[in-house]
């Protein structure tokens, strides 16, 4: 009998071994069946040539674009992801059409795939193609917005440049306070600035606030967080860094009515203004930018006239360093942006132009330019009127109270 059971035992272990071998056998068959190719899973690590992205409207639909070409033209990055979806080699993979979302997902897949998307249409000539898909647009057929629709903060440099630390010195005393500022730089002043109605895009009009007629232009380049951080090292600011885009911090320099707290410097009069945060006009990857502390070079012209023209080397405080210290205060998110501060040669600096006057004039165009980025053009606008059932607690024009 235990002989019998021993044998029957035996078996029922053979029995079991060969099933688990074939089932082994039948999983590698099956792998070449369920597996796809290669090339579907693994997305481009590089780009074929350098794009910039924005936000744009587009047969009246706000999305995402790709800037090519020079900034000559526009790719609707959603419809052309669409359309590569309709290769059998490419997987589906959504891409955000909000640049918020967009800049969140960047370095979770959607970058690669916008190389792929980027590859594909530089190998079946789409970009140079006398007649291009539907989804290529000339730029001067969109609409240009405010790249980022709108971040939850905006930090900026205050006086991060010698040259503006020293408005309307003589060479001399712009020497003799860099050499005094450089050997005591400090920490570095940042402030905050609103964002929704104060952000503005490519063309919008910068509006000069009734009876506020001390306006003047600060050119900056923008830092577009990509990654969320908190004490954030100079060492690895970068790391968090998405791109770069061009900024003007208009600011009103009249201050306070006097009474009351006597203070004639006020920081939400000065930067708080509607339409005061020109942003854009699209953003460039750092990838495709490069250390902006070689490279800045950020101009500024009023109707003709250069009235700005800086590089990195007159900064304070340099980028890695205003990163590691707006991170010690608040968290960075994606899409936060921060300013690095403008150079001499502002409204207080007295510029003088065609219209005899060191601040902004209604009917100026300003142009503000970051080279490798692009050029902010803005008509100044202003406000000729407020309405008539205010009580007087309103900000009053700076005639009422600028000789006292």
């Amino acid at each position: 009998m235990h002989s019998l059971k021993g044998y029957i035992g035996v078996l029922c272990e053979e029995e079991r071994m060969m099933r688990m071998s074939l089932l082994r056998i039948g999983l590698m068959a099956a792998l070449p069946v369920c597996a796809a190719p290669t090339h579907v899973f693994s997305q481009a690590m590089e780009s074929a040539e350098p794009f910039k992205v924005g936000t744009f409207v587009i047969d009246g639909v706000e999305t995402v674009g790709l800037v090519m070409r020079g900034d000559s033209l526009i790719v609707d990055l959603s419809a052309a992801n669409q359309a590569l979806e309709l290769e059998p080699e490419y997987a589906e993979m959504d891409l955000p059409d909000d640049m918020l979302a967009f800049i969140e997902q960047y370095e979770y897949g959607a970058k690669n795939r916008v190389y792929e998307i980027v590859n594909w249409m530089v190998e079946e000539d789409q970009l140079s193609a006398d007649s291009p898909p539907d989804y290529i647009h000339p730029v001067d057929s969109v609409d240009i917005m405010a790249p980022i629709q709108y971040p939850s903060k905006i930090m900026n440099a205050a006086v991060n440049f010698y040259s503006h630390a020293c408005e309307g010195c003589t060479e001399e005393e712009l020497a003799a306070q860099t050499r005094e500022r450089q050997e005591n730089r400090g920490v570095p002043y940042l402030f905050l600035k609103p964002t929704r109605g104060v952000v503005i895009g490519d063309g919008d009009e910068i509006i000069m606030p009734y009876g506020r007629d001390e306006i003047e232009y600060e050119v900056e380049m923008a830092i577009v967080f990509g990654r969320t951080g908190k004490y954030v090292s100079a060492a690895r600011a970068y790391d968090h860094v998405f791109g770069y885009m061009v900024a003007m911090d208009i600011s009103d320099r009249g201050g306070r009515p006097p009474g009351g707290w006597d203070q004639r410097s006020d920081w939400f009069v000065g930067k708080g203004h509607d339409t005061f945060a020109p942003h854009g006009p699209w953003i460039v990857p750092k990838e495709f930018f490069g250390d902006p502390m070689e490279r800045l070079h950020q101009t500024t012209v009023v109707d003709g006239v250069t009235v700005q023209e800086a590089r990195a080397g007159d900064m304070i405080h340099n980028i890695p360093e205003l990163i590691e210290y707006a991170s010690s205060i608040m968290t960075v998110f994606p899409g936060d942006v921060l300013q690095s501060g403008t150079s001499g040669g502002t409204g207080a600096g007295r510029v003088q132009r065609a219209t005899g006057s060191g601040y902004l004039v209604d009917g100026e165009t300003i142009q503000a330019s970051i080279e490798g980025i692009g050029t902010l053009t803005h008509p100044v606008v202003e406000e000729t009127s407020v309405p008539d059932d205010l009580s007087g607690a309103q900000l009053t024009p700076t005639r009422e109270y600028r000789d006292q």
